[in-house]
């Protein structure tokens, strides 16, 4: 089976910066390669519902959230099975669980997902 395992969350002051990784390891990715599957991010703040933040195709074509454009950054590296998130100018408000997803459907891939790391912002 597919596991996805997300590092890089932890506290950061307002206006600081973090990297996300999501790697995908198993025997198989359903009889397809990493390069051929979307992904995606995707925050739960406290008390609200997941959103979607950002997503890369299969053909490296990029879609993000509106409340993180010119601040977020995707990006996949095939060779090492990676998702990247780099998170500039952090905000308060950006404080949530990030998880990565990996799919099919693009933007909003769904297929498999990631527990998920913290990401804590501070005034």
């Amino acid at each position: 089976q597919v596991q996805l395992v997300e590092s890089g969350g932890g506290l950061v002051e307002a206006g600081g910066s973090l990297r996300l990784s999501c790697t995908a390891s198993g025997r198989t990715f359903s009889g397809r390669t990493f390069s051929s599957y979307a992904m995606g991010w995707f925050r739960r703040a406290p008390g609200k519902e997941r959103e979607f933040v950002a997503a890369i195709s299969s053909g490296g074509i990029i879609y993000y959230a509106d409340f993180v454009k010119g601040r977020f950054r995707i990006s996949r590296d095939n060779a090492k099975n990676t998702v990247y998130l780099q998170m500039n100018s952090l905000k308060p408000e950006d404080t949530a669980v990030y998880s990565c997803a990996m799919g099919r459907d693009y933007p909003r891939p769904n297929d498999y997902w990631g527990q998920g790391t913290q990401v804590t912002v501070s005034t």
